[in-house]
């Protein structure tokens, strides 16, 4: 099975950088593990369709600002099908849309997409330190992907899907 793990974030912007940050303690954690590739990007939109293109599963691992949860709270959820709604403009194009195009166009797309996502404090200010709480996130969230990771490598073929499904959206 090839499973994509996919770091999204920028260096230079303070708290963004969780998602890179991930990535590179799980590359350091799985090296040279089978049917799984660690990826870091700081595109969005549809450069990501390159990408996701032709793996089974990803997961996708990026900061959030929702203003709705404290910082440093890690956010789950499960991409499977788009959504019927449309983005604000080609630039602002989102995993649901990405997952309409892949099938519209028979792009060979990741069939579960997993998300996780960490509330930060500050993802716009120059400056390559986490704030505290984003910081304290990081050994969880790294430990929650490898535990989805593992689970996904160890199901029989054709029961990932259902053992995602059962999960939903959480927020931890």
């Amino acid at each position: 099975m090839a499973i994509l793990v996919l770091g999204l974030g920028n260096d230079l912007l303070g708290d963004d950088r969780i998602g890179l940050l991930a990535a590179r303690a799980l590359r350091d954690l799985l090296q040279g593990q089978k049917g799984v590739e660690i990826v870091e990007s700081a595109g969005s939109g549809l450069a990501l369709l390159d990408l996701m293109a032709g793996y089974e599963r990803a997961i996708v691992i990026d900061a959030i600002q929702t203003g709705q949860v404290p910082p440093g709270t890690i956010l789950e959820w499960t991409v499977r099908e788009p959504l019927p709604v449309r983005a604000p403009s080609p630039h602002a194009t989102g995993l649901p849309e990405l997952l309409a195009v892949a099938r519209a166009l028979r792009i060979p797309f990741p069939e579960e997409i997993r998300i996780y996502a960490v509330e930060v404090a500050d993802a716009s200010t120059f400056g390559g330190e986490l704030t505290p709480a984003v910081r304290q996130a990081l050994p969880e969230l790294v430990r929650r992907i490898r535990s989805q990771l593992q689970a996904w490598q160890a199901a029989p073929e054709g029961t990932q899907g259902a053992a995602l499904r059962s999960r939903g959206a959480k927020i931890r």
